[in-house]
């Protein structure tokens, strides 16, 4: 009885692909994960609702906000706007209490205030701050191009022999 190498071979690749496969499978997706189910009295109440859950950042996620996130404090905090809101506050008084509880990181668009000035203007500043290096630097190069050299008789006829074997 002989073995060859190759259908060794062929058939660890095959029980890898498989297992990879199964492995796929049983990656949960989104089309998993708790949906919640909150009762608005009005449809303007639900579009709010949707909007600050948009807007607001969930603190344990980082990068991800109320809406798309499946965190516990997310759920918290959808809990709480959707009582706020049925309670009659008014977005700012809702974005208020957020920030009171959080600070500025709750917002994915932190308010313009003097401590974040620069968060929304640094980028703006930055660009004005590269044009005007490469603004000075374009114009310095094409100062330098313009450069003449003046040479006396006996630099242009060397000038003009050393041209001449070239060509």
């Amino acid at each position: 009885m002989t073995i060859h190498i190759n259908s060794l071979h062929n058939l660890n690749l095959t029980s890898l692909m498989l297992l990879l496969f199964a492995l796929i499978l049983l990656t949960p997706t989104s089309a998993f994960t708790q949906v919640d189910t909150f009762q608005f009295s009005s449809e303007e109440q639900q579009q709010r609702f949707r909007q600050l859950s948009d807007e607001l950042r969930c603190p344990m996620c980082q990068n991800t906000n109320l809406t798309g996130s499946t965190g516990g404090v997310a759920e918290d905090l959808r809990r709480e706007i959707h009582r706020m809101i049925i309670e009659g506050l008014t977005d700012e008084e809702i974005e208020q209490f957020m920030f009171e509880r959080y600070g500025d990181f709750i917002f994915y668009r932190p308010r313009l205030r003097a401590d974040t000035f620069f968060l929304w203007f640094g980028p703006l500043i930055f660009l004005f701050m590269g044009g005007f290096v490469a603004y000075g630097i374009f114009r310095r190069a094409k100062a330098l191009s313009k450069i003449e050299v003046a040479f006396d008789e006996s630099q242009q006829k060397r000038l003009e022999e050393l041209l001449a074997e070239k060509l």
